[in-house]
């Protein structure tokens, strides 16, 4: 295989790294790191050969001098995906985890250099077969379903076998089995996570600076900035890292990405950035209370570990939500769905699909939709798409053969069996999709606060004015902000709410500062 020669150190940082790690030997044949292993150093190739075999021993690629090994998992601690073996005799330079860690704060070019290659190898992963866990369970399974939710937005290798169903018809409930061998039965997302390492697992108590509930967007640029700026920042999310963004197929308006960025991207690169600063991240665990105090404000979280801190950002978006018609629920993830993913996408080539909204998230879904062979139409309600959808949509819509249809509702559900079989409008006519997507905006994800801030009538925390605060991004509890889409009034893009978290710092070292001031 030829060597890749597109990303390779500098001799400037080979003597960089030599500084801070171990010179070594490997003889060809000698097992660096395998699949399963919990941890592995950094490796930069002075001499010799290194190959990355997945789990049949099939070479993926090969790096030779001046090469690094080492993906997304070397930062985030995850689970090893790959075997990286010797092919040739090896001298090189091995630099623990916490260590890198530490030079990537130090040294930007480095940090560049290593964080990109790290997020386009998990890409290659990610598109890979036979690498990372297998879901092996029934495709009319809501628990294969969620399983394979969970991969695609905690942005896993994993592969997926149809375990059909039993001699009565019942969906054969999901195995995972583990990289390097252990089974797990219908895992829970946060049993699954804990075996593959995925984030961190909080004590009974923790006590932080900066605690940042959600990690969408603006909870990952407030995390960026407040651990780059010193805060010890913990970062915990209900389900998985990158919100309603991560799932985005392409986002053209976000600055100086002319050529557009996947949601995936985008957010992968802001969760290494962050990790490089040391903010860390657990995940799933899903906020239940938020108790006031004069010091540290009290979070709940859902079994049984709280977290005490000195300053709370609430960034944690809004959900989906759903079309009031009867019998949704029996086609919810095997015919109907949020997102529009790969897995989707794949079902879809080559049927007829519903679309159902008019905002950009809709058109972006109907377009990735119709890219990959699916006879898509777009429904929404309105006269006119222009009133809601950006421009340059609108145009890739036609571009791409997206029939769209205004003034249209869906009133009725046809189909069996979780499988849809078309829909009825209100106007009586009945269009014959067999997969329907659903982006009709979402309700703010705060029920969990009680009186602890105040909503608007709609549930969105208010801010600044409007909630008695001094400032445009608090909430009406001094300490306690919020930023992106659960906040009332706030600018429904991503670059907003990344703007909003980036700020909310800056807030949360005035409030600090003032707060050790009135302690003197």
């Amino acid at each position: 295989m030829e060597l890749l020669s597109s990303r390779v150190l500098s001799p400037t940082q080979i003597a960089t790294l030599r500084g801070k790690g171990t010179e070594r030997t490997a003889e060809a044949g000698q097992v660096l790191y395998g699949i399963g292993d919990r941890s592995y150093p950094f490796i930069a190739i002075l001499e010799g050969e290194a190959a990355i075999l997945d789990a049949t021993g099939h070479e993926l690629v090969r790096h030779g001098p001046s090469g690094f090994l080492g993906e997304l998992n070397l930062l985030s601690g995850q689970t090893v995906f790959v075997t990286a073996k010797a092919v040739a005799p090896m001298r090189y330079i091995e630099v623990e985890r916490d260590v890198l860690r530490e030079l990537l704060f130090e040294d930007a070019s480095l940090a560049d250099l290593l964080l990109g290659a790290f997020v386009e190898r998990r890409e290659v992963l990610q598109r890979g077969d036979g690498i990372g866990m297998e879901i092996v369970g029934s495709r009319d399974s809501a628990d294969t379903r969620r399983l394979l939710d969970f991969a695609q937005r905690q942005r896993l290798p994993y592969t997926w076998t149809d375990g059909g169903h039993l001699d009565d018809g019942t969906p054969v409930k999901p195995l995972v089995r583990l990289p390097g061998g252990p089974e797990l039965e219908n895992p829970g997302n946060g049993e699954l996570s804990r075996a593959l390492g995925i984030g961190l697992e909080l004590a009974r108590r923790e006590e932080v600076d900066l605690l940042v509930l959600g990690g969408g967007p603006a909870g990952l640029g407030a995390a960026v900035y407040g651990a780059s700026e010193g805060l010890d920042t913990l970062v915990v999310d209900g389900t998985a890292l990158g919100g309603q963004a991560g799932t985005s197929r392409r986002i053209e308006n976000y600055l100086g990405f002319p050529a557009g960025i996947s949601g995936n991207e985008l957010t992968s690169r802001a969760i290494a950035q962050a990790r490089k600063f040391g903010a860390r991240t657990a995940t799933p665990y899903r906020a239940q209370a938020l108790e006031p105090g004069p010091d540290r404000h009290l979070v709940r979280l859902e079994g049984g570990a709280e977290v005490a801190a000195r300053a709370v950002l609430v960034a944690t978006g809004a959900e989906y939500r759903r079309l009031p018609v009867e019998g949704l629920s029996a086609y919810e993830g095997t015919s109907i769905f949020y997102a529009a993913g790969p897995l989707e996408g794949e079902l879809c080539g080559g049927n007829r699909v519903g679309v159902v909204g008019g905002g950009n998230s809709a058109g972006q879904a109907a377009v990735w939709l119709a890219r990959g062979g699916a006879l898509v139409t777009l429904l929404h309600r309105r006269a006119e798409l222009r009133e809601t959808m950006s421009q340059y949509l609108i145009e890739e819509l036609d571009r791409f053969g997206v029939a769209v249809r205004d003034r249209s509702e869906i009133s009725e559900l046809h189909g069996s069996e979780g499988r849809l079989d078309g829909v009825t409008l209100t106007d009586g006519e009945t269009l014959p999709f067999g997969y329907l997507f659903l982006f009709l905006g979402a309700d703010p994800c705060t029920g969990w606060l009680g009186d602890a801030v105040a909503r608007d009538s709609h549930g969105f925390i208010l801010t600044g004015r409007e909630a008695g605060a001094a400032e445009q991004l608090e909430t009406s509890t001094r300490g306690v902000y919020a930023a992106g889409d659960v906040r009332a009034g706030s600018v429904k893009r991503c670059t907003t709410a990344v703007a909003e978290g980036a700020t909310v710092v800056s807030l949360v070292h005035q409030h600090l500062a003032r707060s050790a001031v009135a302690a003197r």
